[in-house]
């Protein structure tokens, strides 16, 4: 059956960004999903937590804390947290929600169901990376208190990454799950003791759950088993988890000790934090590459103090018996000799390999390379290392090194440094006047990201292009840092107005209010009265700022001269009136006597008439 297709969430728009596709797993508190950001076109995971925490605010609070501090642990070994936040649907409860790194592969849980038990080394190996991100955890103040199979993810290429800082922290600390409430946080086959008893948790918290990956990934079975989950977490207080040995041969004796103090039911026996429990793994895996099955000194070390050997005691009378000294020959003084001397060499030998050959490891942390090198002089040790960018340290100086000060290196060995690049920081990029998604792209480049984009009108950036950002060029920004992008939407499109038969004065006023122009042209017009607007061009539609509108304004009617056709005959004082643009009409004066000659005319010779106006003239 496809659960995929019934879940509700899937297809799914989160916060207006992430796009929820199929389910990748579901656990007691969450359900992951694959999904795509869509601001940033990327793949990442998405962990919704199951119904009921968002309804708690004092929760909800603690989460965003707890996913905005995870955000910032970056490590290689760490499932990086982007982003956190609500989703609220209008149909049903709203849930919490966690943005993380997509890490294709698969979980430690798959491998060991697949492979374990595995080999010493091989377990080792993996167990490195996890107490690294364990350790950069602490330091940072942070305790997993989930540490299980399920939470380590191995990626395609190889590498180990831990899931869920910050999220285990936020469910431990909510008033519906403490260990008074009779909840308890984590995987039970992984819990330490103190989670069991009281609730409490620090560092060497996590420290027991490695121990119990160690002895799983070894054994290929979990140390302690249960009916019920109940039991499994009795015996996690009241039963020591037992050597790996005992299930799998050919362990070594150290290895069994170094679970033994991984897993000591005393906090206080187990190793400090995950720093120190990585140590102790290197110093194991040294010895198991070269072949040291039997390191007394290194099983001594890592032996809990309350640790009982698994040695039954001896009888008093098997280690006092009465033993008849027979007398001694010259050759016998000879091979006694022998054997003395041998021992001593052997014992010198075992004290070089063992200790002789090593030397203590100096403080370099805060010194340039120029000073570590004065600090160790002639010494036959190297210092070796890259450079990585650190918040903390300055430029230049060392941020840490392996093995760590006080820890033993061979006398031409090497020291492998980290030295600070200083701040992480990139130059904002010049990004006005580019498309938006060359602008997009040129932040990217930098390890930078873009962040909301606005659309605006603009009279001087061309549709499309960057009229601005929310960083000045040049600015020094952190890695990812979001730059908001104002983009044109071309220029604003103005309403022509319809000014026909306007007064020319309101028609230009009008027109240079909406931030247009006025070409006025003027022509005689019989019929609009002088100073009125006869038409315009465009009639309607849009134009853009300071365009022109043409319009065609009034003169009135052009008025002309009336020519005197006085003592005229008819025929010629017509012709020339209409010659000059006026109608003639011809009427008789009251004492017409038969002359047919021009007594009078109106208007009168001299005055002005408009053109194609009439023109009456009187016979006599």
């Amino acid at each position: 059956m496809d659960t995929t297709a019934a879940d509700p969430l899937v297809g799914t728009l989160l916060d207006g960004r992430y796009r929820v596709g199929g389910r990748i797993a579901r656990g007691g508190m969450a359900t992951v999903y694959e999904a795509v950001d869509v601001r940033l076109d990327r793949q990442v995971a998405v962990k919704v937590l199951h119904s009921g925490y968002a309804d708690d605010p004092d929760f909800a609070l603690r989460f965003q804390r707890e996913a905005r501090a995870a955000a910032r642990l970056a490590h290689p070994n760490v499932v990086g947290v982007f982003d956190q936040g609500r989703h609220d649907s209008g149909q049903s409860a709203s849930t919490l929600f966690l943005v993380m790194e997509y890490v294709p592969g698969c979980t430690l849980r798959e491998l060991m169901r697949e492979q374990a038990p595995l080999p010493p080394a091989r377990a080792l190996a993996l167990l490195e990376p996890i107490l690294s991100a364990l350790g950069a955890a602490h330091a940072a103040g942070f305790v997993h208190r989930d540490v299980k199979p399920e939470n380590v993810l191995l990626t395609d290429d190889g590498r180990v990454k831990v899931a869920d800082f910050g999220l285990a922290r936020a469910v431990a600390t909510s008033d519906q799950t403490t260990a008074t409430s009779g909840v308890l946080i984590g995987t039970v086959s992984y819990l330490a003791p103190e989670l069991v008893v009281d609730g409490t948790a620090d560092p060497r918290t996590d420290v027991y759950a490695c121990g119990v990956l160690l002895y799983e990934m070894l054994t290929g079975a979990k140390p302690h088993q249960g009916d019920s989950p109940i039991q499994v977490a009795y015996k996690h207080v009241h039963t020591d988890v037992a050597p790996p040995s005992h299930q799998v041969a050919d362990i070594p004796p150290y290895l069994d000790a170094l679970v033994a103090r991984a897993t000591s039911r005393r906090r206080e026996s187990r190793l400090a934090d995950a720093s120190v429990m990585l140590r102790q793994v290197r110093r194991v895996r040294h010895a198991l590459d070269h072949g040291e099955s039997d390191d007394l000194e290194l099983t001594r070390d890592l032996t809990p103090t309350t640790a009982v050997s698994s040695q039954p005691p001896q009888n008093r009378h098997d280690i006092e018996p009465r033993v008849r000294r027979p007398a001694r020959s010259r050759k016998g003084l000879l091979a006694l000799l022998v054997v003395l001397l041998l021992g001593a060499g052997a014992a010198a030998g075992g004290w070089y390999y063992g200790i002789g050959r090593y030397r203590e490891t100096p403080e370099l942390v805060g010194m340039t390379m120029r000073e570590a090198h004065a600090r160790l002089g002639d010494d036959a040790v190297e210092l070796s290392g890259h450079r990585r960018y650190s918040e903390t340290v300055p430029a230049g100086e060392i941020i840490s090194t392996d093995p760590a000060a006080g820890e033993r290196v061979l006398d031409d060995g090497t020291i492998a440094v980290v030295v600070s690049k200083g701040k992480e920081r990139y130059d904002m990029p010049k990004v006005a006047g580019l498309s938006k998604q060359d602008a997009a792209d040129t932040l990217t480049d930098r390890n930078l990201a873009v962040g909301d984009v606005t659309r605006r009108f603009s009279e001087r950036v061309d549709k499309g292009k960057v009229i601005r950002a929310s960083k000045q060029p040049g600015a020094k920004l952190r890695r990812d840092t979001e730059v908001d992008l104002v983009v044109s939407k071309g220029r604003r499109p103005i309403d022509v107005p319809d000014l026909v038969g306007d007064p020319a004065r309101k028609a230009v006023s009008a027109l240079e209010d909406a931030g247009l122009t006025a070409a006025v042209t003027k022509r005689f017009d019989d019929e609009v009265p002088e100073g009125q607007v006869i038409s315009q061009s465009p009639e309607d539609g849009t134009l853009f700022k300071d365009d022109a509108v043409e319009l065609v304004v009034s003169k009135g009617p052009q008025m002309i001269e009336v020519p005197s056709v006085f003592g005229q005959d008819e025929a010629s004082a017509t012709a020339t009136l209409e010659a000059a643009g006026f109608d003639v009409e011809v009427q008789k004066a009251d004492a017409y006597v038969g002359f047919n000659r021009i007594a009078a005319q109106d208007p009168s010779s001299g005055d002005l008439a408009p053109k194609g106006s009439t023109v009456t003239i009187y016979l006599y």
